[in-house]
């Protein structure tokens, strides 16, 4: 089993990273999360990873954080959902705003997410509420309010909407909601804020 990374990036994308370590490529899977999380990092990173072994598929998938890696594994038991909807549930929304979305029953929430319909979101809610209160929150990625996620994610959708790219939507709208000294923002205010920094 390959639990660990430690070299540096050869290579990096939104689904993919390829990390030299001692010399041997590994190539990885990660999710958006992940990847705004190294974006800046062009030296030695340590990646936590998963090796998922199946009769035709043999796939590394790396994260940035212990509990991103724990959410993904506990993804992939809930019926329906493989690796691929794994990676794409971590993209569509960072650890914590999935945990808060899961504990709250917020089904709403969970369908904004890229290929997770309402039957999805109710078993994600009934087969991992109770296993998301055993595990333990080491570190994640700096989180937003709950009352926030909705609007971001609105505000996320809004500016691509406009062609702006998706990646740059979300760095933009997640720092000006966690900078934001004012409560709550609007959809409207963070759009306009959106639109002065990009």
């Amino acid at each position: 089993m390959i639990a660990l990374l430690r070299g540096k990036v050869l290579h990096k994308s939104p689904t993919e990273i390829v990390v030299d370590v001692n010399g041997v490529g590994y190539a990885a899977s990660i999710s958006l999360s992940t990847f705004q999380a190294l974006e800046h990092s062009s030296k030695e990173i340590q990646l936590f990873t998963h090796l998922y072994v199946r009769e035709d598929t043999i796939q590394l998938f790396g994260f940035a954080t212990e509990f991103e890696r724990e959410m993904f594994r506990l993804l992939i038991t809930v019926s329906g959902i493989g690796p691929k909807m794994a990676q794409t549930i971590l993209s569509g929304m960072n650890t914590e705003e999935l945990r808060n979305a899961i504990f709250s029953q917020n089904v709403t929430l969970l369908t904004t997410i890229s290929g997770v319909g309402k039957k999805t979101a109710e078993r994600l809610i009934v087969e991992l509420r109770d296993k998301l209160g055993k595990v333990e929150v080491k570190e994640s990625f700096v989180s937003i309010p709950y009352a926030q996620t909705s609007v971001v994610t609105e505000s996320i959708n809004a500016l691509t909407s406009l062609g702006y790219n998706r990646i740059q939507a979300e760095q933009t709208v997640r720092t000006i909601v966690q900078q934001s000294n004012e409560g709550t923002l609007s959809v409207e205010e963070i759009i306009k804020r959106s639109l002065k920094k990009t």
